[in-house]
């Protein structure tokens, strides 16, 4: 009967000691996992940082609420980041195209999209065009940085400007250019040059 006993109580002791391994390997598993996220919150590789879909030779159309198209976006390569919801963007075009409204086309080296905000920041050698129209000269304006805020078809920058208004030329630091209502703002301390008015020639 003692060695019945005997045998039960070393199980049970051989029950404890695996019982008690188990659970200090689960709280090493834990303390491991709980280590790796305080030294990577982004996850094991940062692996969120990485694009979850790249589009070579892309065009994209933003639509109005109305269901017409307001800007068409084109590029050489676009690369999705999820973790800010912000596309990278080489070699991009942005044209406004909104119904009753002159067209308006931005070239830069790259851009950032904002998707949430509907803003693209353009960078590196932008430049601006718009045509003619019937209550306004033809607009071309270069700058090394420009914020589309493309609901509201605003483009701005606080950089320096170049900038041709029909035949007039225009140098300043700022830059606001309302496309709806074709009000420009030029900051800073601006220079403007007209050119010398033609005169008519005497009646022969």
């Amino acid at each position: 009967m003692a060695n019945y006993v005997n045998k039960r109580t070393a199980h049970r002791w051989r029950m404890l000691a695996l019982m008690l391994t188990a659970v200090f390997f689960a709280f090493g598993s834990f303390w491991l996992l709980q280590a790796i996220q305080t030294e990577d919150p982004a996850g094991v590789g940062n692996t969120l940082n990485e694009p979850d879909y790249i589009v070579e030779n892309f065009s994209f159309v933003r639509m109005t609420e109305a269901g017409v198209p307001r800007y068409v976006m084109s590029g050489a390569r676009l690369a999705h980041h999820p973790e800010n919801d912000v596309s990278e963007v080489s070699k991009p075009v942005v044209e406004s195209i909104a119904p009753g409204r002159p067209r308006m086309t931005m070239h830069a080296d790259r851009a950032q999209v904002y998707h949430g905000e509907n803003r693209v920041e353009l960078m590196g050698n932008v430049d601006i065009a718009r045509p003619p129209t019937p209550t306004s000269e033809a607009l071309r304006a270069r700058t090394d940085a420009l914020t589309v805020l493309a609901d509201d078809e605003i483009v701005k920058t606080d950089r320096p400007v170049q900038m041709t208004l029909g035949a007039a030329t225009a140098n300043g630091i700022g830059l606001v250019a309302e496309n709806p209502t074709q009000k420009l703002h030029l900051g800073g301390r601006g220079q403007i040059i007209y050119p010398p008015r033609q005169h008519a020639a005497p009646p022969q």
